[in-house]
């Protein structure tokens, strides 16, 4: 089983919404058994809430199913339990490193890095209010992880 975890900053937009794109591929492709899909913050401020309306409401506009979600942040002991770890923007990537004492095995990377894009960063809705956009280039990484994962990772 493939184990992926998504990770923004608060845990209501980007990250929970990669995590319900990639699901909705997976059981397209009847691949539902083969991963383990999830999504947490790296910050606290969000922790119990559900996804943020306006970014809910740009997933349903795509026919995206949307399930019970709460934030959480992710604890150190998730990078034990996760085979990889995909964060959407720079800061993410700072706080994860604190948060997880660092990435010695390599699993965390950027979502537009498996679509050939190692620097691009997926911009946080909630400042920019592009929600729409932001739904789309999430689902144009998860499209290349996915194809990553089912030609690189063993299952």
């Amino acid at each position: 089983m493939i184990k992926i975890l998504f990770v923004c900053h608060g845990n209501i937009c980007r990250s929970v919404s990669a995590q319900y794109i990639l699901q909705q591929m997976v059981n397209e492709r009847n691949l539902t058994r083969k991963y383990e899909i999830d999504s947490a913050a790296t910050s606290r401020e969000e922790i119990g809430n559900p996804i943020y309306p306006p970014m809910k409401k740009a997933l349903e506009q795509r026919g995206i199913p949307i399930g019970n979600h709460r934030a959480r942040q992710i604890e150190r002991r998730d990078y034990d339990k996760w085979d990889l770890i995909v964060a959407m923007d720079s800061e993410n990537l700072y706080y994860l490193d604190r948060i997880l004492g660092g990435d010695p095995e390599g699993k965390v990377r950027y979502l537009m890095a498996f679509a050939g894009q190692p620097e691009r960063q997926i911009e946080d809705p909630w400042y920019t209010r592009n929600f729409g956009l932001c739904a789309d280039e999430i689902k144009e990484g998860c499209e290349a992880l996915l194809e990553y994962c089912e030609k690189k990772l063993p299952h």
